[in-house]
């Protein structure tokens, strides 16, 4: 039987799982929110891992009929889309009962009657238009969170609304989605998947004319030849989605690290410090890797590696969220927007405006006080996403500096403000030489790490 190796980093803000093979080889991801529930958090990371190792297993099955017919490789991310629309539908579904639940014990009469028709007019706008940009979108890829794709469209509805409305009807959100969020629900690979293969039948049985009513659907040529050939392909893959589907997926060993490690149901010798995980998980993917940075949830790490990947020395800000993850969060909760359209919009000043303090208690004052004098959100956001990344340059200041190779991991990571001001702020003080590492699994680092120590501490 195949061994595969599991690593859990469990964050203050994300918990992340890495599943490994018997060669370093990542097989499986899963992502979700901490939030307050680190025990759901875990298991909900496990579980995505295992989901999207059946799917990356079932890749690895079929190489060489992906490489000869790149059909194969398009139907595959479709039904692992699809997959994940139907987790995310169920969710939704629950959120919306949990809705009617707060509507009814929050508002009285008249109001609770009126707030009950605009969100139920709500969930009938988003629904349609997610399942669509799942199905027809990359959506899928994008590994967002359930929270903040629901809010990024429920903000947006809302805001179509008289103002009046906006208090009361967030109000119903926030009360109620950190409970759906905090639930655990372990879906049935198989039948989930079976559900995809039924629902993609008639994507592509009406292809044509669904293209022809929305021209802003994606379409590519992988899309253009399973249109008259995707029962062939159906036919061809389905035996082996049930093959990857009924598999076991042996867990040899595993380790957990990250902000809440000691909380993870672990023995002793089953957790590892954040900051060797980093580090390990970073070399692994950039050999050359000499100075790693790692911007996460609740703190900064900046951290020196040598040749194998091992620890000479670090510097960690593990006092203030301030400049991390959860500062974000808080700067995008004050903005009403979601923490995916933070970057962007930061990418649009047009100058930076000088933040005092990036210190969360004050932050919130501060932000207001420069709306009132006219300042622009997207200059207020660059300044801030500057004056984070200052912090971090201080932290690698005294960790020993920046060093060829330099590797960004960590959440904060995938905000491409910041990723901008890191490169800028590098290079202009540590040479334009310096190669700056940052890979689509970032965020990933500390689990990846994880999994593979679990992997060289196995005993058989």
């Amino acid at each position: 039987m195949k061994k595969y190796f599991l690593g859990i980093d469990l964050g203050s803000t994300t918990s992340k799982a890495v599943i490994v093979n018997e060669k370093d080889e990542i097989i499986g991801r899963g992502i979700t929110n901490t939030r307050a529930n680190y025990t759901v958090a875990t298991e909900i990371a496990r579980l995505e891992a295992i989901y999207n190792a059946r799917f990356s297993l079932l890749k690895l099955k079929l190489e060489d009929e992906i490489q000869s017919k790149p059909e194969y490789k398009k139907y595959i991310e479709d039904v692992e889309s699809v997959f994940q629309y139907l987790q995310f539908k169920k969710r939704l579904d629950r959120l919306n009962v949990q809705f009617k639940d707060t509507i009814a014990t929050t508002f009285e009469n008249e109001l609770r009657d009126i707030v009950a028709k605009h969100v139920e007019n709500i969930v009938k706008t988003i629904g349609p238009i997610i399942h669509d940009d799942f199905l027809y979108g990359n959506l899928g890829s994008k590994n967002q969170f359930f929270r903040d794709i629901v809010s990024e469209h429920f903000n947006k509805e809302i805001g179509k609304l008289d103002k009046a409305l906006f208090e009361p009807l967030m109000l119903v959100y926030d009360k109620s989605i950190t409970s759906v969020e905090n639930e655990l629900t372990e879906f049935n690979f198989k039948e989930l998947v079976f559900q995809a293969l039924e629902i993609l039948h008639d994507k592509y049985q009406n292809l044509e004319e669904t293209i022809a009513e929305n021209q802003s659907i994606e379409f590519d040529t992988e899309m253009n030849l399973l249109k008259g050939n995707f029962k062939n392909v159906h036919d061809s893959i389905k035996e082996h989605i049930m093959f990857v589907a009924n598999m076991d997926i042996h867990i040899a060993n595993m380790v957990g690290t990250g902000y809440g490690r000691a909380l993870l149901p672990f023995p002793e010798k089953c957790i590892k410090s954040e900051i060797l995980c980093h580090a390990f998980g970073a070399h692994a993917v950039f050999p050359n890797t000499k100075t790693v940075l790692d911007i996460g949830g609740q703190d900064t790490k900046a951290i020196q590696v040598d040749s194998h990947g091992l620890v000479t020395s670090f510097h960690m800000n593990d006092r203030c969220a301030a400049g991390c993850g959860r500062y974000l969060g808080y700067i995008a909760d004050e903005f009403s927007i979601s923490l995916n359209e933070l970057g962007p919009l930061a990418l649009e000043a047009k100058s930076e405006v000088n933040i005092c303090s990036t210190c969360t208690v004050f932050a919130a004052a501060e932000i207001r006080e420069l709306l009132n004098v006219g300042q622009k959100r997207s200059d207020i956001l660059a300044g801030l996403h500057r004056a984070i990344v200052m912090r971090a340059m201080s932290l690698l200041a005294r960790s020993g500096g920046v060093r060829n190779e330099f590797t960004f991991t960590g959440g904060v990571a995938r905000n491409q403000a910041v990723l901008k001001y890191v490169s800028e702020l590098v290079h202009k003080n540590y040479g334009d030489d310096i190669i700056i590492n940052i890979h689509p699994d970032s965020i990933f680092m500390g689990a990846l790490g994880g999994a593979m120590f679990a992997r060289r501490s196995h005993v058989e």
